[in-house]
């Protein structure tokens, strides 16, 4: 089997991802999307049982998938809670290093929904439950914008 394009191509995915984080955060920092897309990932994996982020992370790319998981000490699952929950954890995480605007939610939305195949999405979000796709949910984008831009 060849390498999967995620591994030989890590690099120029996560330069997509990061430059989709920046675009909507309104922002030239690159720590700024590292650090608010890693609050996203948190709010989101501490509400999941094990199996299921591990699931979820599958489907990531490659540097993506390793920042989910990274420093991540397993608990029993948090509820779910509204978006402005989300984005005020993801705001808190790493509070005196953290720039990352009440965007911070759409723009981990956008960057994600532009790496992956949208069905490989949906059918991982499908596997958690209506709360999981409802936290990923991206509303008033055009759908031909979504979707790998690479491959």
């Amino acid at each position: 089997m060849p390498m999967p394009w995620t591994f030989r191509h890590a690099q120029k995915e996560w330069r997509g991802i990061l430059d989709d984080m920046r675009e909507v955060l309104n922002t030239p920092s690159d720590n700024v999307a590292y650090t608010g897309l890693e609050g996203v990932f948190r709010a989101f994996r501490d509400r999941l049982p094990v199996a299921q982020a591990i699931a979820f992370a599958q489907v990531l790319p490659a540097l993506p998938r390793a920042l989910f998981v990274q420093r991540w000490d397993p608990a029993p699952p948090r509820p779910w809670a509204d978006p402005s929950t989300y984005v005020a954890e993801a705001r808190a995480f790493r509070g005196d290093h953290n720039f990352a605007g009440p965007e911070v939610l759409r723009a981990a939305f956008y960057a994600l929904h532009r790496a992956i195949q949208p069905v490989d999405l949906h059918r991982a979000l499908d596997r958690i439950g209506p709360e999981a796709r409802a936290f990923w949910q991206l509303d008033g984008i055009d759908p031909g914008e979504l979707g790998p831009r690479f491959r």
